[in-house]
């Protein structure tokens, strides 16, 4: 997403913006940018802090997408999910210096963007309704490279996807967020409760109540148990 990666373009003179920005690196910065994709998060944190602006250009490298794709998944609109994602790493840059390393730079990352969601639903003052994808072109099902793949079995899973979305979409605000954090994102119980600063009995609970709730809205919109 080279939209995020532009953020710097904004706060980071000139002389010593990233060249990952541009696409382009010299043979000179080839080889530091090689070591950056070994360092852990909280070493490219200290290093952009003191003043390797490509560190942090490592560390949006690592977690646009998954930043971008907690923002789609709590709004449903992919041009307030982007703004959301550029925003989220922005914040981060600027507020660096107060990250204490008390949770993973991930877990604080996710919530400057969970806040930031919820920030967007109130100033937008609606539920998220989570976009379907566009209808699916026959004659690209049909070139799929996936021959062990039906073109019933692909539309089928396609249809699918829509009914979770708009199922998600109904949930209450805890509850799509605690399956969002684990069953999209891959966190743990605990690391959930630790990110949402609620014991990790409220998180199990919030998400066996919005599984429950998925299940009887999916069985609604008819999509059997075998199909889940």
């Amino acid at each position: 997403m080279q939209r995020a990666r532009n953020i710097i373009m904004t706060i980071v003179p000139a002389q010593s913006r990233p060249s990952v920005v541009t696409g382009r690196l010299t043979d000179k910065e080839k080889g530091p940018s090689a070591l950056r994709m070994t360092w852990t998060d909280e070493e490219l944190v200290a290093r952009t802090i003191g003043g390797d602006a490509d560190s942090f250009n490592e560390l949006i490298h690592r977690w646009e997408r998954p930043i971008y794709a907690l923002a789609y998944r709590q709004i449903g609109r992919e041009e307030d999910a982007r703004d959301v994602c550029q925003d989220t790493f922005l914040r981060a840059y600027r507020g660096l210096n107060g990250f204490r390393g008390q949770a993973k730079f991930s877990s604080w990352l996710y919530r400057i963007a969970l806040n930031l969601c919820r920030d967007w639903m109130r100033r937008e003052r609606r539920t998220p309704v989570v976009q379907a994808p566009e209808d699916m072109d026959l004659m690209d099902l049909a070139a799929a490279r996936e021959p062990s793949e039906s073109i019933e079995d692909r539309v089928g899973r396609h249809d699918l996807t829509r009914a979770v979305e708009r199922a998600m979409a109904l949930l209450p605000e805890e509850q799509r967020t605690a399956i969002v954090l684990k069953e999209y994102q891959g966190l743990t119980f605990q690391e959930i409760a630790d990110l949402l600063g609620c014991p990790l009995s409220t998180v199990k609970t919030r998400l066996y109540q919005g599984l429950t709730v998925l299940r009887r809205e999916l069985a609604r919109a008819g999509v059997s148990a075998a199909a889940r």
